[in-house]
C-alpha cells in the first residue's frame, strides 16, 4: 500500500513538471510574439524580422507568422523577402486575404513584369486549384463522391422511370465532379508540397548561360531585379559556397541564376 501511495505522488510529481513546462514554454512563445508585434509597432523593423523568424524557428510556421514577417521585410524595404513570406502565407491558408492583397501590391512595385507562362487556361486552372487548400478540395471530393453514391442508389432502386433518369444523368454528372475534385486535390497538395518556385531577393542579378559567373557580355543572359519569381528547372554545385540554378522566367525566358540571389518558396 506504502509503494502504491508512493509511485501515485512520484506520478502526480512528473503530470506537474510536464504541465510546467507546458506551460513555460506557451509563455515564453506568447511573450515571443508580443515582443515581435510590439516591435514591428514601434518601427523596429529588424528586430521584429528577427523575433518573427525566431518563433518560426521554435514554435514552427502558421499563415499569420508568414503575413507578419512578409510585413515586416516590406516596410524594411526587403520587397523580394515580403513576396516569398505573403507567397508562403497564401500557400498555407489560400483564404488569407490580408496576404493576397499585399502580395498583389508588392508586386505591382517590383521593375520586372512577368511574361506569359503557360497557357491561359493551365495559368486559370492553376489559379482555381491554388485559391483553395488541398483539404478542402478533399472534403469536396469525398462530399461528392457520396453523392454518387446516392445516385447510383437512386437509378438501381427506384421504381419510377422519370426517377431513374434522374439518378442516371446526376451519377454521370457527379462521376465528373468527383473525378476532377479529387485532381485538383491531388494537385493542390503537390504544389504546396514542391519546392520549385523561387523569387529574387537581390536588388539586381545577371544571369548566364551557363552555370558560372558570366565572362563577358556574351555570356549574359539577362538581368533580373528584385521579387522577380522564376521556377526551378534544375541545379548544379561548382563548388561547396557556389551553386547555380536552371530556371525559368516565363516562356521564352530560362538561364542560370547563382543561389545566392533568390529564395526558395
Amino acid at each position: 500500500m506504502r509503494w502504491k501511495t508512493l509511485k501515485q505522488s512520484n506520478m502526480n510529481k512528473i503530470y506537474a513538471a510536464l504541465f510546467l513546462l507546458f506551460f513555460a514554454s506557451t509563455i515564453s512563445a506568447n511573450s515571443l510574439t508580443q515582443r515581435a508585434d510590439s516591435a514591428y509597432t514601434e518601427d523596429n523593423f529588424v528586430e521584429a524580422i528577427s523575433l518573427y523568424n525566431k518563433i518560426i524557428q521554435e514554435e514552427g510556421t502558421s499563415s499569420l507568422l508568414y503575413y507578419n514577417l512578409g510585413n515586416s521585410y516590406y516596410r524594411s524595404g526587403k520587397l523580394g523577402k515580403a513576396i516569398v513570406c505573403y507567397e508562403r502565407s497564401i500557400i498555407l491558408d489560400p483564404n488569407n486575404e490580408d496576404a493576397i492583397t499585399n502580395l498583389d501590391f508588392v508586386r505591382s512595385q517590383i521593375t520586372d513584369k512577368p511574361g506569359d507562362n503557360g497557357t491561359w487556361i493551365s495559368n486559370t486552372i492553376n489559379e482555381l486549384i491554388t485559391n483553395t487548400h488541398a483539404n478542402t478540395w478533399a472534403v469536396i471530393a469525398l462530399i461528392t463522391f457520396i453523392f454518387l453514391l446516392c445516385a447510383i442508389a437512386i437509378y438501381i432502386f427506384s421504381s419510377k422511370i422519370s426517377i431513374r433518369k434522374i439518378g442516371f444523368f446526376s451519377a454521370i454528372i457527379l462521376l465528373l465532379c468527383s473525378i476532377i475534385t479529387n485532381i485538383f486535390a491531388y494537385k493542390a497538395a503537390k504544389i504546396a508540397s514542391t519546392h520549385n518556385m523561387a523569387i529574387v531577393i537581390e536588388p539586381s542579378t545577371i544571369l548566364s548561360t551557363s552555370p558560372r559567373l558570366p565572362k563577358d557580355r556574351t555570356e549574359e543572359a539577362m538581368l533580373l531585379h528584385e521579387g522577380t519569381k522564376v521556377e526551378i528547372l534544375d541545379s548544379i554545385c561548382n563548388s561547396v559556397s557556389d551553386k547555380w540554378y536552371d530556371v525559368k522566367i516565363d516562356n521564352t525566358h530560362r538561364a542560370w541564376i547563382n543561389a545566392d540571389a533568390i529564395e526558395i518558396i
